[in-house]
């Protein structure tokens, strides 16, 4: 949610005495099943040192950031961080395929690279297969981005990357694309002239 809504019920908690510690989370069903989500907390520090056991015990990880609303903050950079990153993935994986190399060969390198990570490798299975099962809709990720692109102009940032990554899950969704957000190869592989088929290959997800 937004930075206001989310001070609003913080005000309104605080004049029933109640502490309100955000904490959002990064990963979906399939991520807390591995015991891999982290959370990023904000709010009183006395509050995040009761609830901190509770936290760690969901997850991999808890970040403590500070107090009032900046975890909420946190949480849309890391979005926006999704929404341009698969962004990219989608334009290097359309350029090797278009270049002669097999999607899954191309990303089991990157994989293994120091550019791989968590993210590229769970992504992998949808990008070479093609089954877009929604784990993030691209209407989600446009409201995400939408936030991330509002703080940045209450708080003086250019984000010019993310605008164009915007613009992009806009043509998405008027092309009727409405599964996954990693859907944007397909949007990529029409501009590019490419027409991709499921290559149906075993691809780890780096979860399992």
């Amino acid at each position: 949610i937004s930075l206001e809504e989310s001070a609003e019920i913080r005000q309104k908690l605080a004049k029933e005495g109640v502490k309100f510690l955000s904490a959002p989370v990064s990963g979906n069903a399939k991520v807390i099943k591995a015991g891999k989500l982290t959370v990023v907390a904000s709010g009183p520090k006395d509050a995040m040192d009761a609830v901190t056991p509770y936290l760690a015990a969901i997850g991999q990880g808890v970040s403590y950031v500070g107090d009032g609303e900046l975890s909420r903050i946190a949480k849309i950079c890391h979005n926006v961080m999704l929404g341009v990153v698969i962004q990219n993935l989608c334009e290097i994986t359309v350029l090797a395929e278009k270049a002669g190399m097999k999607r899954h060969a191309f990303l089991d390198f990157l994989n293994k690279s120091v550019m791989g990570s968590m993210f590229t490798r769970y992504k992998t299975p949808a990008l070479a297969n093609l089954d877009f099962h929604v784990t993030f809709t691209p209407e989600l990720l446009r409201k995400d981005i939408d936030l991330g692109l509002a703080a940045g102009r209450n708080l003086g940032v250019p984000m010019p990357t993310t605008s164009v990554a915007r613009d992009l899950v806009q043509t998405m969704i008027g092309h009727g694309y409405d599964q996954d957000f990693s859907q944007l190869l397909l949007l990529q592989a029409k501009a590019s002239g490419v027409k991709l088929e499921p290559e149906n290959v075993e691809v780890g997800d780096g979860l399992s």
